[in-house]
């Protein structure tokens, strides 16, 4: 049985690597923030997500880039009840 793609989840990892990249330049400060590039992240991310889904994997980003901060309140921050929409 061939895998698809590289890894045979292709499209789960570059919908993670862009969610975690993002959430990261949204840490800097504004002023150095890439915004152009940012962006055309977000546009990627999109373009790659189920229909509503990129809160989602916004807050899991933030979640895994923040284990210390509650995860209700990232989830919350992103419009998302305890992580179940």
């Amino acid at each position: 049985m061939s895998k698809k793609g590289v890894t045979g989840h292709d499209e789960w990892v570059v919908t993670q690597a862009l969610a975690t990249a993002l959430v990261a330049l949204e840490q800097l400060p504004e002023k150095i923030q890439p915004r152009p590039h940012m962006d055309d992240l977000r546009k990627l991310l999109t373009a790659g997500c189920a229909p509503g889904s990129v809160g989602l994997h916004l807050a899991q980003a933030k979640c895994r880039l923040f284990p210390q901060t509650d995860p209700e309140t990232i989830y919350r921050e992103y419009g998302l009840e305890a992580g179940r929409d």
